[in-house]
């Protein structure tokens, strides 16, 4: 069974029940209600297995630190995001809820405290321009060298105004933009819609707009749409875009957060975030569930993951430490997108053998998948998104003006054993 009952955790565990139901709200435990009776919740026998198997009695202070860098409370002080009660919240705002009408440029605005349309507004600004490079194949290559180049360059953060670093971040989140999707459309072409790209262009229309004022600047789900040539799918981009805008303390953002605590550029804190995204238990778990899913094309669903998890890997595109009830952030678009398969199967198999819920990675590759979008998409989604919420991280820890450096607890041979 993946779940249990509190008299079989409590048994398990052997803690008194207030320390059971401290470890749920503490997200260390997950739980749900029983469906057999909602008076009652269920606790995740992963998670209780885990718990037992911490050494008894109080831990000393170097083994609450070193769980607390692992998995547990948050590290550093942040006012930028949170998940709490089973929501992520931007600055208090609900992200779900701002998904439905904002853009990523308008979540920068919140996240980076700027002034309302500076992000949006900045974006084509001449700052923004990079010398041309030969691009490397894909948009991971294209993203490591614009940035890498940037980070060889920018002056450090350290001892410069807001509104200075606020610029330069716009033209950082513009510097990966392009080097992942390609430039911005020219002139009034980066406001056009759907209507345009099919009206008639005669003399006079031609004349019309070449006389009208500077068009807005295309948000980032607009020209990913272009890009992608599929216009139809701009809101679904856009939602995607902000639901990835941050994400409290984790790996990527860790990693900004320790390199712009040197005094290093805001270009090189979005470097060391962005390389944390190669690995597949960050933000190449799409790539990850690609595997998944053709297997379970091959296999059948309950038999990849059955597999999947037999071999001890994580099992991608499922589960969230901090939501027992499911990822908002997937439920938020999983609503609007269509049951394909094999995804349908393996959620199946994934909350039967795993008692996992559809996670973010989840619906990124649903959402490629239903509307055609290129296999890197949901990659792509992920890196733009996030690269607002580093930045804000980046802006907030320069304000520390002190380096992030923890403690090893050394476990090698001791002096005169080697």
């Amino acid at each position: 069974m993946v779940w249990m009952t509190a008299a079989e955790a409590l048994n398990v565990l052997q803690v008194r029940p207030q320390t059971l139901y401290a470890n749920v709200s503490r997200g260390k435990i997950r739980a749900k209600s029983d469906e057999a009776d909602p008076r009652r919740s269920l606790y995740h026998r992963d998670d209780i297995l885990r718990m037992a198997r911490r050494s008894n009695g109080r831990r000393k202070i170097e083994a609450v630190s070193a769980q607390a860098m692992q998995w547990g409370d948050p590290v550093l002080p942040s006012a930028i995001s949170t998940a709490a009660g089973g929501h992520l919240l931007y600055r208090g705002h609900d992200a779900v809820t701002l998904s439905e009408t904002a853009t990523l440029e308008e979540i920068a605005d919140l996240l980076w405290e700027a002034e309302p349309g500076q992000v949006l507004a900045a974006s084509t600004s001449p700052a923004c321009t990079q010398p041309a490079i030969a691009p490397p194949a894909g948009a991971l290559g294209a993203g490591l060298l614009a940035l890498a180049l940037r980070s060889a360059s920018d002056a450090p953060s350290m001892d410069r105004s807001a509104a200075d670093l606020r610029a330069e971040a716009a033209s950082i989140l513009a510097t990966l933009t392009e080097a992942m999707i390609g430039p911005a459309p020219a002139g009034r072409a980066t406001a056009r819609t759907d209507a345009d790209d099919t009206a008639d262009t005669d003399t006079c229309a031609t004349a019309a707009a070449a006389s009208a004022p500077p068009a807005t600047p295309a948000t980032i789900s607009r020209r990913l749409s272009l890009a992608w040539q599929r216009p139809a799918s701009e809101d679904l981009l856009r939602r995607a875009l902000v639901l990835m805008a941050d994400h409290e303390l984790n790996a990527s953002t860790f990693a900004t957060r320790v390199a712009i605590s040197t005094g290093a550029s805001l270009a090189a804190g979005v470097l060391a975030g962005f390389t944390t995204l190669t690995g597949p238990l960050h933000g190449g778990a799409s790539a990850e569930f690609a595997l998944l899913a053709a297997a379970a094309r091959e296999h059948g669903a309950e038999a990849a993951v059955a597999t999947w998890r037999a071999s001890g890997r994580a099992l991608p595109g499922f589960g969230h430490m901090l939501y027992a009830q499911g990822d908002p952030r997937a439920r938020a678009l999983m609503k609007l997108l269509p049951e394909l398969q094999p995804h349908t199967d393996l959620a199946a198999a994934a909350e039967a053998q795993a008692g996992e819920l559809p996670n973010i990675d989840f619906a990124l590759t649903l959402l490629a998948a239903a509307h055609g979008l290129p296999d890197d998409a949901p990659f792509i989604l992920f890196a733009l998104g996030r690269c607002v919420g580093w930045l804000a991280h980046a802006l907030e820890q320069v304000q520390a003006r002190r380096p992030i450096r923890p403690r090893a607890r050394y476990v090698g041979p001791s002096a005169g054993t080697c």
